[in-house]
Formats: structure tokens, C-alpha cells, sequence
């Protein structure tokens, strides 16, 4: 069979911080109230996304990924993590502020819970005026501090604090502690992994009436104390031109202002390659399928068919490889 672009069923996860503008801003119709997150393409276990495009439609992606190999995934791709899925990709609606966090590396995680570890980027779609996010620490911060400034909330004013708007990008690679604030939706990419550290969490209350538990102490092994002055990624667009807005040995995040037709030759790079739309409608033509690629909308195109065209009238395209 040959392959061509795949969409998947999107995983909703609702939160006690999520809103509903993942239903109203990007058209998750079928989202609940007070859905944090939708999980565009997923390989975590327990939460593996499926396919609903065309005649693979109902496979979910771990088979896919096992039975088509480096035609889906990529050779360079395989040689690296084998028939996994390596990437999960979300967007992502935090109504009220999400808890600080931090997230361990790939020995650490391995050590502990047999997984990748988690290294992301977050790109922001839409941001409230005055909303802000955290990442990474502004100040000099010590190991043998850290408890007490947990204790005390004062963690909170040790990190860089950065008001955004659409089309900012950070990236947040494992072991800088973060969170998201009110406010903001964005899309993000990162390695398939839901292991996250809870540091911080502003005396919430969980459904039984008791504050959630926090990883204080597992957090500790993973937080990189370095100091930033900026943690943004500084990028400028442009018309119909890859922009890299990340890059690491885990991913490039290309974004990609969009009006008219342009071509897109990605085999070479011997990896699948994802398109998220974050702005406008998009057309794929790939391999003989012609996809739209509305706002909110993301798309796996597997490597054997890596060559494609996209088109519109206007669109903001978030383009990721490995």
C-alpha cells in the first residue's frame, strides 16, 4: 500500500487549568468543557493516536509505525529510536496557570521510569494582553535553596517571567523549569514522553479536596540551575521561507508564513516530517492526495512522501522534522 499524509483523532485531556478555546479558537468541536489539552499525534502509551484519513483510517500509530518502518518513520529516524514514534505534539489552552515544572532528561528518565525524557519547544498562537509564561531561572539559585523557596512559593520569583504574544517561540529543553500562564494557547512539540515533575502548583486543590501532590525532591535530580537572560528563540519570518525556530538533536521547528504555492523537497532529510497549521487554511498536496490544513489541524507526512506542495491564501504553518 502506498502511504500518504495522515491525520489522527486528537486525544483530549481536560485539566483543572483548561478552558475551552481549543473548542472555540482552533474548532475541537468534540473537546469537554475545560479541555487543556489536545493531543494531535501521539505514540505515549495508554494514549496512542489514530489514524481517520483514507484507507489506513482506524490504525493507530504504534502499528503503523511497526509495520511500514523507515517508509513512515525515515532511515535516519530508525537508526536513531527504532520503529517508536519519537515526537508528541500538542496544543495546548491554559485558562488558569499551570503548575512550575521541570522535566528530566533522557538518562535520568530512562533510570527511572524506562522512558524518553522530555525536551519541547512551545510556539504561542494567541496570548491575552498581559499574559505571561515562566522559563528557566533569572537569578542565582542553589540546589541547597530550592527547597525552602519551594516551600515558600518565593520560586516563583526566581524564574525569568516573559510576557508573549502569537508567534513567540521557547524552547524548553529537559531540565529547565517552566510553566505556562493564563491566558495562553499554544502549539508544542516534544519527545515522546509524559513524565513531568511537579514543583510548584499554588496550594490547588485536586477533585478530592486535597492539594496535589508535588515531586520536590525527584524534581531536584532533573533542574538545571543555569541562569538566562532570555529563554525566547528569536526568529524573523518570512514570505514562504522556512524559518528555523528550533533546533535540536530531537526536532527542527521550522515556521513558515504561507501565501501562494511553494514547494517543499524533505527527502533527503530521511525523516517524517508534521505540519501544524497555526493560522489560516492550508492546502497539502502529496503523493497524489490533496489535504486542507485548517487552523488547529496537523498532518504526518510519512518520509517515503516527504516532497509535497503547500498552498493558501494566507497561513502560518509550524513544520517539524527530525
Amino acid at each position: 500500500m502506498n502511504l500518504y499524509p495522515l491525520k489522527f483523532r486528537p486525544i483530549f485531556k481536560q485539566t483543572i487549568w483548561g478552558g475551552n478555546k481549543l473548542r472555540d479558537q482552533l474548532r475541537k468541536t468534540l473537546a469537554p468543557e475545560g479541555t487543556g489539552e489536545s493531543w494531535e499525534l501521539s505514540a505515549v502509551k495508554g494514549n496512542v493516536s489514530v489514524a481517520k484519513n483514507g484507507p489506513l483510517a482506524g490504525k493507530d500509530l504504534d502499528a503503523l509505525c511497526k509495520y511500514f518502518g523507515p517508509e513512515l518513520l525515515g532511515e535516519k529516524v530508525c537508526a536513531k529510536t527504532g520503529n517508536d514514534f519519537p515526537l508528541l505534539f500538542k496544543f495546548i489552552d491554559a485558562a488558569k496557570d499551570l503548575f512550575v515544572q521541570v522535566h528530566p532528561g533522557d538518562e535520568l528518565a530512562r533510570a527511572r521510569h524506562g522512558s524518553f525524557g522530555k525536551t519541547e519547544m512551545w510556539y504561542v498562537l494567541q496570548a491575552d494582553p498581559g499574559a505571561k509564561l515562566l522559563s528557566g531561572f533569572k537569578e542565582e539559585t542553589t540546589k541547597e535553596e530550592y527547597p525552602a523557596l519551594v516551600q515558600s512559593g518565593e520560586i516563583i520569583n526566581r524564574l525569568g517571567s516573559y510576557e508573549v504574544a502569537a508567534g513567540d517561540s521557547f524552547f524548553i529543553p529537559a531540565g529547565r523549569v517552566h510553566a505556562i500562564g493564563a491566558g495562553i494557547v499554544v502549539a508544542e512539540v516534544q519527545q515522546t514522553s509524559d513524565i513531568t515533575y511537579r514543583i510548584y502548583d499554588y496550594h490547588r486543590k485536586g477533585p478530592d479536596g486535597k492539594e496535589r501532590q508535588l515531586h520536590t525532591e525527584q524534581a531536584l535530580d532533573a533542574i538545571n540551575f543555569e541562569v538566562l537572560t532570555d529563554a525566547r528563540t528569536h526568529y524573523i519570518a518570512k514570505l514562504n521561507q522556512p524559518v528555523v525556530a528550533a533546533q535540536c538533536p530531537f526536532f527542527t521547528v521550522n515556521v513558515i508564513e504561507l501565501q501562494g504555492k511553494i514547494q517543499r523537497n524533505l527527502k533527503e532529510q530521511k525523516s517524517f516530517v508534521v505540519y501544524m497549521c497555526a493560522r489560516g487554511q492550508a492546502q497539502l498536496e502529496c503523493n497524489g492526495y490533496t489535504l486542507p490544513l485548517p487552523a488547529g489541524e496537523t498532518v504526518l507526512v510519512p518520509a517515503q512522501c516527504a516532497d509535497c506542495t503547500l498552498s493558501a491564501e494566507q497561513a502560518k504553518l509550524l513544520e517539524v522534522y527530525i
